[in-house]
């Protein structure tokens, strides 16, 4: 049943059922919208004690529910000053050393940082680490910064919408590097930190605190974007969001990260939790 569920994912359209994903998302007719809403909330069980709203006729319509906020509180940012926070809830799906180049993507598919970024100027990240975390539909949706940072530029990458579950990572090679993404180049105190936003199938938009939504339109060439607003973050400030779920991958340089002990692949996190001390930062 998988290998033929695999077959589907190379032949399905996947920007036109993104496209439509879209529109269907922002119905406003109250009946359809709510009944969605009850779909979501009872299929995956999420705590609705979280949202900064529990009241359906403050979602106009299923994407405002998607990406609702967080009632004040609910996620804490771990305040040390040497801590790598998680800029997402979600689970981990990799982690670990590059190993020169290739990043590890799942056993007997791994990817290169030059695929993922879509340059050759990769020297940053050469024997670096990584941190990949899988966003599901019962998540919150939105974006935040893993540590103090200047958004100093981003890259917009067209490609598939392939799935990002864990069946498919495991499955279709190169599947990061394949699917459309947005790369946000952060400068921080340990240097320059890669922050790549992953779509996939049905993840119909993702939206940025300074740029406004990126996709749709999709692109059919790389664009490197020009910060048009917000440039510096705190630690846990919110940046952007998946109108849909799907991935984030994080690179960051040679021996500046020292993960949590514990955390692994499998390993659900929380934003604003401690999922790694920076090098060199006191505490």
């Amino acid at each position: 049943m998988k290998q033929l569920a695999l077959v589907f994912q190379y032949i399905l359209p996947h920007r036109l059922l993104s496209r439509l994903m879209y529109y269907l998302m922002r119905i406003r007719f109250k009946p359809i919208k709510n009944m969605t809403l009850n779909l979501m909330i009872n299929k995956f069980n999420i705590n609705l004690d979280e949202a900064a709203s529990k009241n359906y006729d403050d979602y106009e319509h299923f994407n405002a529910f998607f990406t609702r906020a967080l009632k004040d509180g609910t996620r804490p940012i771990d305040e040390s000053k040497d801590s790598l926070v998680s800029p997402v809830d979600g689970v981990i799906s990799q982690m670990g050393a590059i190993e020169h180049d290739a990043i590890f993507q799942a056993k007997g598919h791994h990817y290169s940082i030059s695929d993922l970024l879509a340059t050759e100027m990769t020297e940053d990240f050469i024997d670096g680490q990584f941190m990949t975390i899988y966003l599901s539909p019962k998540d919150y949706h939105r974006l935040h910064a893993p540590l103090n940072c200047d958004l100093k530029s981003m890259r917009h990458v067209p490609g598939r919408l392939f799935s990002v579950a864990d069946w498919t990572t495991q499955k279709i090679p190169r599947l990061f590097a394949r699917n459309e993404r947005l790369i946000n180049h952060l400068h921080t105190p340990i240097g320059h930190v890669a922050y790549v936003y992953v779509g996939a199938i049905l993840v119909s938009s993702i939206e940025t605190v300074s740029n406004g939504v990126i996709t749709p339109p999709y692109a059919s060439q790389v664009t490197d974007l020009l910060v048009q607003g917000q440039s510096q973050y705190k630690k846990g400030e919110e940046m952007g969001r998946f109108n849909m779920g799907s991935t984030v991958v994080l690179l960051f340089p040679k021996n500046t990260v020292t993960f949590e002990t514990g955390l692994q692949a499998g390993s659900a996190v929380k934003l604003g939790e401690k999922i790694a001390s920076l090098n060199g930062i006191s505490k």
